[in-house]
């Protein structure tokens, strides 16, 4: 049986991790011309979006990010899919988002990945039916309800998305 997660507690944890020095780290590898990094961890407007943190560049654009860590050791990302399953709410692999990529570290791995959310959702939209048969699901119990996610590995999430981020048309006889 799994352990009882409470939202407060995990809420907690993952405020605590903002303050973790990795992110900065990540950042300044993933943007170039990363200037600062804007929280929007208190309740307001962004975090009911599901963004956790803007990322300004110094050209000022700004990048809005949802934050996700992993507490523990895995060479999978933890796909959520249903985010209450008393209520049929989808998870963040399946919904509407505004943020432009979800950061997802593996904390005690020093481990960060960059997933761009359009490619994500529908490497998830081609390949979920597939990868739960595959690699099963995983529910986190809360008060009242679970969350449900699909662990998929690292080494094949990742070319899925890549083959989001390529499009094949037909081809255009003298358009050169």
């Amino acid at each position: 049986m799994s352990a009882q997660h409470n939202f407060g507690e995990s809420l907690a944890f993952s405020h605590a991790a903002e303050d973790l020095p990795f992110w900065s780290e990540c950042y300044e590898q993933w943007f170039p011309g990363y200037a600062a990094l804007t929280s929007h961890r208190a309740d307001g407007q962004y975090q009911r979006l599901g963004v956790d943190r803007s990322v300004v560049l110094t050209t000022g654009k700004q990048v809005l990010i949802d934050e996700k860590v992993r507490r523990k050791a895995y060479d999978d990302i933890a796909i959520e899919f249903v985010a209450n399953d008393r209520t049929g709410a989808p998870g963040w692999a399946c919904k509407a988002l505004v943020c432009d990529f979800i950061a997802y570290a593996v904390a005690p791995t020093g481990r960060a990945y960059l997933l761009p959310t359009i490619q994500l959702q529908l490497a998830w939209q081609r390949n979920g039916d597939a990868w739960r048969r595959a690699y099963g699901t995983i529910s986190a119990k809360n008060c009242g309800y679970s969350t449900i996610s699909c662990c998929v590995p690292v080494g094949v999430l990742l070319p899925a998305i890549g083959g989001c981020l390529r499009a094949y048309f037909s081809p255009q006889a003298g358009a050169a």
